[in-house]
């Protein structure tokens, strides 16, 4: 009896050690994990510094919200190695804005608010503390230590490798992942759908933060999202592109990337 109790007592031991070493792991740089089995797949990724925005926004007119271009220190976070899915959406908010259904293909016609309303409910579902990334996280996963136009080179003809525009899309969304990773081993960071961040546009970045927080919120301000979509040029798809629009406005291309904050 004393003999099984002490088998037991170990098996017990032996469960939670793995648990914790699984856990470990769940926290270092390159890691995968889930925080529940519909949930979105995350994926830390290193603290670092890098270049964000654009090194020609001074000479090019149209690139002016894109400068200065100035360093940023992130701290490590996790981030959706793709574009939340229609079937983990509707898992949180029971319901789905898609005009392209498929439960793998990216949810889209997602307004800002409708994304922050996402968010909360999968942080309440999971009891951890998921939030949109910023608009200097979106960037450093994008880039993933780049300095290139895209996380893949300067050539626009070789986005059809990487992500999908108005080029390749056929005009329609993609099941997430279909294409290569970026050295992060993030898919779809060009592409797809737009993905939301938190900030309050800025008509450039002259004040904003270096610490890779989120632009301080103003009242009723546009807010910004990144990487462009399937029925966008290539220009659009460029790791230092940046669009806005109104908090309720969601359009079919409209969805979002999750990142979720590590203890």
């Amino acid at each position: 009896m004393k003999k099984a109790r002490l088998l037991q007592s170990g098996a017990v031991l032996s469960v939670l050690l793995c648990l914790a070493l699984s856990g470990a792991r769940a926290q270092q740089p390159g890691s995968p994990f889930r925080d529940c089995p519909d949930c979105p797949e995350m994926i830390v990724l290193p603290a670092g510094k890098f270049l964000m925005g654009s090194p020609d926004a001074a000479q090019n007119a149209a690139r002016t919200s894109e400068g200065p271009q100035h360093e940023v220190s992130v701290k490590s976070f996790a981030i959706g190695k793709f574009e939340v899915t229609q079937a983990e959406w509707r898992a949180v908010m029971g319901t789905d804005p898609s005009s392209n259904i498929g439960d793998t293909l990216p949810v889209e016609g997602v307004s800002w608010n409708a994304a922050k309303a996402f968010i909360v409910k999968l942080s309440e579902k999971t009891g951890k503390r998921y939030r949109l990334p910023s608009e200097a996280e979106w960037e450093y996963a994008a880039r993933a230590g780049t300095t290139t136009t895209f996380s893949f080179g300067d050539e626009d003809a070789a986005l059809g490798d990487h992500g999908w525009f108005d080029g390749n899309s056929g005009m329609a969304t993609h099941i997430v992942g279909e294409l290569p990773a970026n050295k992060f081993g993030l898919h779809d960071v060009h592409g797809n759908v737009w993905e939301w961040v938190e900030d309050c546009f800025r008509e450039n970045y002259a004040d904003t933060p270096r610490d890779g927080a989120a632009a301080p919120d103003q009242a009723s301000c546009d807010r910004v999202s990144r990487g462009g979509s399937w029925y966008d040029i290539p220009e659009v798809a460029r790791s230092a592109y940046r669009f806005k629009d109104g908090p309720n406005n969601s359009v079919s291309g409209m969805g979002l990337r999750v990142v979720r904050e590590m203890p």
